[in-house]
């Protein structure tokens, strides 16, 4: 073979390989390691590439989450979590350790994520902050992380809320966590948890409805796009999110009437 058919061989194994990349590395099982830089999607989520991990053995509170603070305020705790792990990366790459798949979440994998310099892992230090409880199953190392946390009533511990899980599914009497609860206004309390009016985080527009109907295909709610003719009908939107990936990550599927707006 001449050497400009080698060369030309060898581009176009590289342009198929590149090409491939990204699904090969969304399909990599547990074990696969992936450094790049980092986007974080929510204190939960951080996206390496075409990629999205779940940081392994956290639960943050979701951006449109509310949380009663120690001054008995209601608290956009949510955003103020994603800001600290963006705060904890402060622009540099992250390494995430792929620890399987997370079922509850779509396509995404678990991992513990560490960034560049750093020898504690993301998941771990945002846990003693305070800023995420601890969630099963768990292969990183926090447990300790979150017994520090709550005695210390430090983040979101210092003040009043329900866990995240139980944000997601809208289940308003589930326990209270945290210093500030107050038995005595537990009606109070749980009305600024769970408020009519859920404020949309700032670029997340899509409405999210839990319904019944939409246990048929195994979601626990139907989510709506701007533009859709079911958009401006959804009033007082259970969640809110920030991309149909994130609403379907939270078991939540497209309205039938609802196509991608122009």
């Amino acid at each position: 073979m001449s050497f400009t058919n080698s060369f030309a061989a060898a581009r176009a194994f590289a342009l198929v390989f590149f090409l491939a990349l990204p699904g090969f590395l969304a399909s990599s099982g547990p074990g696969f390691a992936l450094t790049a830089t980092a986007t974080v999607r929510d204190a939960n989520s951080i996206q390496l590439g075409d990629v999205t991990y779940r940081l392994d053995g956290v639960d943050a509170p979701e951006l449109d989450q509310v949380c009663i603070d120690d001054h008995a305020d209601p608290w956009t705790c949510g955003l103020d979590a994603r800001d600290r792990l963006t705060k904890l990366i402060g622009g540099r790459p992250v390494r995430c350790d792929d620890v399987g798949p997370e079922k509850s979440f779509g396509k995404r994998h678990r991992a513990i994520c560490t960034a560049e310099g750093d020898k504690v892992s993301l998941n771990e230090q945002l846990v003693k902050l305070g800023f995420a409880i601890a969630r099963e199953p768990v292969k990183a190392n926090v447990k300790p992380a979150a017994g520090e946390a709550k005695t210390a009533s430090a983040g979101i511990w210092k003040g009043c809320f329900v866990a995240p899980q139980e944000f997601r599914t809208g289940k308003k009497d589930g326990a209270l966590l945290g210093a500030a609860c107050r038995a005595d206004r537990d009606k109070e309390i749980r009305a600024a948890l769970f408020p009519e009016e859920l404020t949309m985080p700032p670029s997340c527009s899509i409405k999210g409805k839990l319904a019944v109907r939409a246990r048929v295909t195994g979601n626990i709610g139907i989510y709506h796009l701007r533009g859709c003719p079911s958009y401006p009908a959804t009033t007082k939107p259970d969640r809110w999110f920030c991309s149909e990936d994130d609403a379907q990550a939270a078991g939540f599927r497209k309205a039938y009437n609802c196509r991608r707006p122009k």
